[in-house]
Formats: C-alpha cells, structure tokens, sequence
C-alpha cells in the first residue's frame, strides 16, 4: 500500500510540475506581448504587469480572452520580421559558386589588385 501512495504523489508530483511550468511559459509570453505592443500606453502596461504579479491566474486569463488575437498577430510579425532578417543576412553571407569566385579573382588580377601567384592560390582555394 506505501509503493502506490508514493508512486501516485509522485505522478501528482510530475502534474503541477508540468502546471507551474505551462503557467511560467504563458506569463513570460504575456510579459513579453505587453512590452512588444506598440499601441498600448505606459500607464495600460503597469497595471496589466501589476496585475499580473498580484493577481496572476486571473489576469493570465483575463489577457488571453481580451487581447489573445493580438498576441498571435504580433508574435506572428516578429517571427516573420526574424525571417526576413535570417534570409538577408544568408544573402550577406552567402557563399557564392567557384566561377564567380574565380571571375572575381581574374577581374582583380587584371586590375593589378593582386599578383598572378596570388590568383593561382585563390583560385585554387575555390576550386577546392
């Protein structure tokens, strides 16, 4: 009868863990959508944060319900503003074909930009 009482504490044990962590998720979530939105004032932002701290469940809910819609349409322009931000810096970097690489090195010799050994070792290195 002891195994079963501790082995029941503890799946409770493992279900408010996984509640307190959901909630946490859900707070930081809110606390990050309220700093992220333009259009609520100063004021607005310090009583939802201080509701959310006295009055957390409640208000946790109260924010979904009311301004849940938002929530989605900002987290959805941020995650496509970090898109586009990746791809241009892919583009900055983008690792470009041995042709280009060895065109570019033919245009720098006959500007005298580099020496004939210096467009053999680049060369090289690109078709490597």
């Amino acid at each position: 009868m002891e195994f079963w009482e501790s082995f029941w504490s503890i799946i409770w044990w493992f279900v408010w863990a996984f509640v307190f962590v959901a909630y946490l998720m859900v707070l930081f979530s809110i606390i990050g959508d309220i700093f992220r939105d333009r259009k609520l004032g100063g004021f607005s932002k310090a009583v939802w944060v201080f509701c959310l701290i006295f009055f957390p469940f409640i208000t946790a809910l109260v924010y979904l319900i009311a301004r849940g819609s938002g929530m989605a349409e900002r987290g959805a322009a941020a995650d496509q503003q970090h898109h586009e931000a990746l791809l241009a810096r892919l583009r900055e970097v983008g690792v470009s074909s041995p042709s280009v690489e060895i065109e570019k090195a033919a245009q720098m010799r006959e500007q005298g930009t580099i020496t004939e050994d210096e467009f053999q070792s680049l060369k090289a290195r690109a078709l490597a």
